[in-house]
């Protein structure tokens, strides 16, 4: 079932309904925006990596993957129950974070028709209790999770866009142990992004400190932070909590639906042949 934050960031990108919701060589595309099919993602992008494979042989494509910075959490004793609690949720996510997903990705990340916008929002989650079936399983449900605000966006077209993100205060050559130190993040989280960095020619391994692989920027690249803007600038990547990029002007707003959402860009859909709507409950 399709979540509100979906139908609020596809409106979000793409004013007009008529581009919402479409059919492009056999596949079901969330919008079209300038030129661009559209793929809004919040579950894990391994999902779609096949889907945008076979869309990038003759299209560019856009994949918009939010990333919860902030969640608002509401408990409900049943479903459209009323409110039995409500908070924020410690936990948070940063663009490291991204890491976690694109390991599954780099098989088609980066491509020359590809873009990837990461965005950091705060979230509403609407939870109610179930029964564990599994010692793993949670003891709540999700039924819907609500689009708050979009804080910041980073768009990522290149390896050295990915390169970007790395910590500022590295030594040359340096480790996972020392990404995750300047970074604050966990070792885990930190030869994640050395996987994916080193599997997209951002970094590259030359040689070994003991058992650990040293790693450098490839190619000179300086590592600094990406603003929301898209542009490198000072101050570079400081850490997960200290660190707060500009927000792009036309998503720092606060969005209580679709309809009060400002498209990103006008709907070209004639530049798809072959391109229909699709049902709504297709």
């Amino acid at each position: 079932m399709e979540t509100t934050i979906h139908r609020q960031l596809k409106a979000l990108y793409a004013g007009d309904p008529d581009c919402r919701e479409v059919r492009v060589n056999g596949f079901r595309i969330d919008a079209i925006a300038e030129g661009r099919l559209v793929e809004i993602q919040s579950a894990p992008l391994s999902a779609i990596r096949r889907k945008v494979a076979a869309l990038l042989e003759r299209h560019r494509v856009l994949v918009v993957k939010p990333l919860a910075e902030r969640t608002f959490i509401v408990r409900r004793g049943r479903r459209g129950g009323p409110v039995e609690s409500q908070r924020y949720s410690p936990a948070r996510e940063t663009l490291f974070h991204l890491f976690v997903e694109l390991v599954h990705f780099v098989d088609v990340f980066p491509h020359p028709r590809l873009d990837l916008d990461v965005l950091l929002v705060e979230q509403e989650e609407h939870r109610r209790p179930q029964v564990r079936r599994r010692w793993r399983s949670k003891e709540y449900r999700v039924d819907d999770r609500l689009l708050r605000r979009v804080n910041s966006r980073v768009r990522l077209r290149t390896a050295e866009d990915l390169g970007a993100l790395l910590p500022a205060g590295l030594p040359a050559p340096f480790t996972t142990a020392e990404i995750s130190r300047a970074a604050a993040v966990p070792r885990w989280l930190a030869q994640k992004i050395a996987y994916c960095l080193r599997k997209t020619g951002a970094i590259a391994p030359i040689g070994k400190r003991r058992n650990t692989i040293l790693y450098r920027a490839a190619n000179g690249l300086r590592v600094c932070e990406r603003k929301g803007t898209g542009t490198l600038a000072e101050p570079v990547f400081a850490g997960i909590e200290r660190t707060r990029r500009e927000p792009v002007p036309f998503l720092s707003q606060t969005l209580s639906g679709a309809a009060s959402l400002s498209p990103l860009e006008p709907c070209r859909e004639q530049a798809f042949h072959g391109c229909m709507p699709t049902s709504r409950h297709s």
